[in-house]
């Protein structure tokens, strides 16, 4: 028979030390939950049987054996606990953690969520782009805020080492200067992972009339994906701090890595043999290299 519950002790505190003396299923159970309390309340069974390893019966044997009836209650309690002893540090943090629990659950945390963004990575729509991007005679980056201007860098730079005749442009004039000229042969590839900024919203609107092809990276139904021709939907558990947190900067160069490979897969030897030499040409002149030391030597020879 499943104990009463002690309404006076938190769920999690009683999670944490109990787990030891739990059968080694129902412990992945509660060390999925205490990784990410806040995942674990929003999770379906099916999910959470899925994440921790073990089967749905488990997760209601689990719950029971910390005196709830059911998968619900077991969550509305732990739902109530968040909301007394939740950290507004990070989601899976709490207040009385340890240094090593700090780094343990923002570590698991960020590993889960970019193993569950490759569960609902759309390949097929990944595969598409980069067909595009391979096609396209110019293409420009739009970003709004720090973290999608950041990301936006990092693909025009990725680009650009590619071959690829690229911009990044995160001005609101520019932007619509750039969706005006952009045409059928252009790609205009959006960056928002909050996806409703007006005057970015606007210039996707405007390169798309204008027959350029519009990629979004950006969260599912947004205004943004509303609008773009091809998205990549991105979906990371929301931060407690920032609005665009560190998962989604890690899930977003992540799938900037992938397109990237994928887009040089397309393009083929061309692509490869220009890479190669790129990297050759830095080291030569002694970027990203330890081992160099011509520049030091150029600047103490007086005759140089």
């Amino acid at each position: 028979m499943a104990a009463i519950p002690d309404a006076s002790v938190h769920l999690l505190q009683r999670l944490r030390e109990r787990m030891a003396e739990l059968p080694a299923a129902q412990r992945s159970v509660v060390q999925c939950v205490l990784d990410d309390p806040r995942a674990a309340v929003a999770a379906t069974v099916e999910q959470l049987a899925q994440q921790a390893g073990v089967s749905m019966p488990t997760i209601v044997r689990t719950c029971r054996s910390f005196g709830f009836e059911s998968v619900r209650e077991f969550m509305l309690a732990l739902a109530q606990d968040l909301a007394v002893t939740g950290s507004y540090l990070h989601r899976s943090v709490l207040a009385d953690d340890s240094a090593g629990d700090v780094a343990s659950k923002i570590i698991h945390a960020a590993v889960s969520s970019l193993t569950e963004l490759g569960r609902r990575l759309d390949v097929d729509v990944l595969d598409r782009v980069a067909s595009r991007l391979a096609e396209a005679r110019r293409i420009d980056c739009y970003s709004v805020g720090a973290a999608s201007t950041f990301m936006a860098n990092e693909l025009q730079s990725r680009l650009f080492r590619l071959g690829r005749t690229s911009n990044a442009i995160f001005d609101a004039h520019q932007q619509l200067v750039s969706a005006s000229t952009l045409g059928p042969d252009g790609v205009a590839f959006v960056i928002s992972h909050v996806g409703r900024m007006p005057y970015t919203l606007e210039a996707a609107r405007f390169a798309r009339s204008q027959g350029a092809t519009v990629v979004a990276l950006t969260q599912p139904d947004t205004q943004l994906a509303e609008i773009a021709d091809l998205v990549i939907a991105v979906s990371v558990p929301q931060d407690a701090v920032m609005r665009v947190g560190t998962e989604a900067y890690l899930a977003h160069l992540v799938v900037i890595e992938i397109l990237m490979v994928r887009l040089a897969q397309k393009l083929g030897p061309v692509a490869t043999r220009g890479l190669q030499q790129f990297k050759q040409l830095l080291h030569k002149h002694g970027f990203d290299s330890a081992e160099f030391s011509g520049a030091s030597e150029t600047l103490d020879d007086p005759s140089s």
